[in-house]
């Protein structure tokens, strides 16, 4: 029987309740045992919390974990301890791997390997094509009894829009979303947005229509097929507006979007590290072109974050996501720009950076609460989310005044390909517990 802990002397939030108070937490045999001011009990550990965040654990619905296949980028074992290093204590993982999650024996496979080396919650996403080749669909219900938690060819857009139908017909029967990378392949022939940086860098660009063409396609498919259609990584204020107009029709989508969409431009291309929306000092400029400003969907210019924001507010976007991508070396650091892969490391980084938009008063504690755990527990209906006695004790205990320098040495992820590298960011994460045990503390 696991030992009883209690975390004291915390600020408690916890929107699902309307919490937000100082109090403390027991934790006993997995679960949530109190909330209040609580006596010493004897043979309780104590986790002191004084000036710290308690808030519900973080679920974090599109991480990429490479294993199997490209265990040379991360592995179950490294992306899930940068998980709990960053303060999520339930992921989704990508079928994105070699082979692809695409049947139901690849599901059983990764499920045992998730059993033997992950140390938060793993829930696998299935592919909606054989392979993510685009050609043949997937037996979605028999992956939805093995366990999946939706079905997307994420990076690989679903072209054949009578393949995508019948996705989303089944979702209405399986009750998963079909989860779209939004992006018409013919236009997204480049390596950034297309705009005048690209032009003064003199790189081929990526037009927002690549990604809004194709919203604007699966809201209709979700509209004919019926279903749940889920809308990757936003970038485009014309995109959110796209969601909004389909969520007023009636059609049942969700979006997520990703912290790096909403404090970086694409100026970050051309050597900036300002971030934008919040209060932080400038950093000294970087290289121009550095690969590890790639991904895609590409930033987007500044007025792009601000709109994205205002969709987060207004409820068209549903959660913050980090998309993380994590890549080895000579992916990155060692090809020129237009040759790097797409993608950022992001798991680690996401609470800092929504920490800094709740200083410029973008958000409240309790909104960055609700985004990042709160709202896919209920989506997804996850029995994490909350803090309330009988709960799951999955749990995050954040610093938000730590102040700390990106460094790969001390990051968890196998792949540090992030341009925070080097620059001082405030926020850390001291405490993340999953099911009343510890998976990561910091001193």
């Amino acid at each position: 029987m696991a030992q009883s802990l209690v975390i004291r002397g915390g600020r408690v939030i916890d929107p699902a309740s309307g919490r937000d108070e100082i109090a403390d937490v027991l934790v006993e045999d997995g679960k949530i045992g109190a909330i209040g001011r609580l006596t010493p009990a004897d043979g309780a550990n104590t986790f002191d919390a004084t000036d710290l965040l308690v808030i519900p654990g973080l679920i974090d619905v599109h991480v990429h974990l490479r294993e199997p296949g490209f265990e040379e980028k991360e592995t179950i074992a490294t992306g899930t301890a940068a998980a709990a290093a960053g303060g999520f204590t339930t992921i989704f993982c990508m079928p994105n791997t070699r082979p692809a999650l695409d049947n139901v024996d690849a599901i059983l496979d990764l499920q045992q390997r998730i059993a033997r080396d992950a140390v938060v919650r793993v829930h696998p996403i299935a592919a909606i094509t054989l392979n993510r080749a685009g050609r043949d669909p997937v037996d979605f219900h028999g992956l939805a009894r093995a366990g999946v938690v939706g079905f997307t060819d994420d990076g690989d857009t679903t072209a054949n829009s009578g393949i995508m139908r019948r996705a989303l017909a089944a979702s209405g029967e399986t009750g998963l979303p079909v989860i779209v990378h939004c992006e018409d392949k013919g236009l997204a022939m480049g390596s950034m947005h297309e705009g005048s940086v690209s032009r003064e860098l003199g790189l081929d660009g990526i037009p927002a229509a690549a990604e809004e063409i194709i919203i604007a396609r699966d809201l209709m498919l979700a509209e004919l097929a019926g279903g749940w259609l889920h809308v990757c990584h936003v970038t485009t204020g014309r995109g959110a507006d796209l969601i909004r107009q389909g969520k007023a029709r009636g059609v049942q989508v969700t979006a997520e979007v990703m912290p790096h969409h909403l404090t970086m431009t694409d100026g970050w291309v051309a050597g900036s590290r300002t971030l934008v929306n919040v209060n932080e000092p400038p950093e000294a400029a970087g290289d121009p072109a550095d690969p590890n400003t790639k991904v895609n969907p590409p930033l987007r210019p500044a007025a792009e974050t601000v709109s994205l924001l205002a969709a987060l507010r207004d409820g068209t976007i549903d959660l913050i996501a980090t998309d993380h991508a994590p890549h080895a070396v000579p992916e990155k650091s060692d090809s020129a720009f237009d040759r790097a892969a797409f993608g950022l490391s992001g798991l680690e980084f996401a609470v800092p950076l929504m920490l800094a938009l709740v200083r410029a008063d973008q958000m409240s504690i309790s909104d960055v609460v609700r985004y990042l755990s709160l709202n896919p527990a209920r989506l997804w209906k996850l029995p994490g989310g909350h803090l309330s006695e009988g709960a799951p004790a999955d749990i995050t205990v954040i610093d938000p005044e730590e102040r700390w320098v990106v460094d790969r040495a001390t990051l968890s992820t196998k792949s540090a390909n992030t341009p925070l590298l080097g620059m001082e960011l405030q926020g850390r994460i001291k405490l993340t517990m999953v099911g009343g045990e510890v998976r990561f503390a910091s001193d």
